[in-house]
């Protein structure tokens, strides 16, 4: 076996290398020449092919020798919504056309998704791999779209894994979240917003789980703890753990609109992808992200083990530790 993985440089693609590694996987990652490097591991143990997703005309090259694809490349944000397409979508169509021309050495592909392509779900009703797909924003429409090239396209074997909203240690998403704690700030949106959250080392052993059993041939899978949190849940553990006395800050829909539409506009002027835009705003309003796992459950037999409490000890220890927080 020999892996290729996209996206090793980003979140959740650094923690998959370092367990591909840690498991003694020969692996190569696909890198662009500018990508940045400060998650991977300076003494290396894994072979660099310079290409990218966007870029065809380098697969080619990059899958000599590979028997394996993790494709965990993927934009989650962007100024522009074409550009969640030209990742999410047309880089998946690249991947998948660069195995399909090697059938013969390719043996499986996996792809990693988003809860974000069946759209909202609630504790009583959680999204489930039979759901139907109903993405709110254009990120999720993209993952869609890209998801739709793996399982209509791809002649090889494949798999495809969705989480929900990842957190851990190398995670940027949540940090803000987490200084807001620290400066005594507790905003409150959507406050009882039912949420599926995984930790990242959860999400990286349940990808590999199911990419290396035989019974996720073609088939989808949610990847997530059974524990079902609320947005007020997360920030109450945050400031317990960060022992912070906070002030709570209400922000409702008709205040987080505005906020969301100068945030998006700044991005397009300045060219930097926000955290906050008129896209994220509907994902804000939904009553819930939340998915069962009971598949991964009873087919693969794994079951994400960390509950958020113990994630957020983990994730706030590394913040500190590397001078994040």
């Amino acid at each position: 076996m020999k892996v290729l993985l996209t996206g090793a440089s980003g979140f959740v693609g650094s923690h998959l290398l370092d367990k591909l590694l840690a498991q003694y996987v020969p692996t190569a990652v696909l890198l662009r020449s500018t990508s940045g490097r400060s998650f991977l591991n300076p003494a290396g143990g894994f072979e660099v092919r310079q290409g990218s997703i966007e870029e065809p005309q380098t697969l080619a090259a990059a899958l000599d020798g590979i028997t394996h694809v993790i494709h965990c490349a993927g934009r989650t944000r962007a100024c522009r919504a074409a550009e969640y397409y030209e990742t999410n979508h047309v880089g998946t169509r690249n991947i998948v056309e660069a195995v399909n021309a090697r059938t013969a050495q390719v043996q499986r592909l996996l792809h990693v998704s988003s809860l974000a392509v069946t759209g909202p779900g609630t504790a009583r009703k959680p999204s489930t791999e039979l759901s139907p797909e109903n993405p709110v924003s254009d990120y999720g429409r993209s993952k869609l779209a890209g998801e739709k090239e793996v399982r209509e396209n791809c002649k090889t074997d494949w798999v495809v894994v969705r989480p929900p909203a990842v957190y851990g240690p190398r995670d940027r998403g949540f940090l803000p979240l987490f200084r807001a704690v620290r400066s005594h700030l507790l905003p409150r949106t959507n406050a009882r917003q039912a949420l599926s959250l995984v930790y990242v080392e959860d999400l990286v052993d349940a990808i590999l789980a199911t990419f290396k059993s035989p019974i996720a041939s073609r088939k989808t899978y949610f990847a997530a703890p059974f524990e079902v949190v609320t947005a007020r849940h997360m920030t109450d553990i945050i400031a317990r753990k960060l022992q912070s006395w906070t002030l709570p800050i209400p922000l409702p829909s008709l205040a987080l609109w505005p906020i969301c539409a100068v945030q998006e506009l700044f991005a397009r002027v300045t060219g930097r992808p926000s955290l906050l835009n008129l896209q994220k705003f509907s994902e804000l309003r939904a009553p819930g992200w939340v998915c069962d796992s009971s598949l991964l459950a009873r087919e693969i037999g794994f079951k994400c083990p960390t509950n958020l409490e113990a994630g957020i000890e983990r994730t706030l220890a590394w913040y500190k530790q590397n001078g994040w927080l």
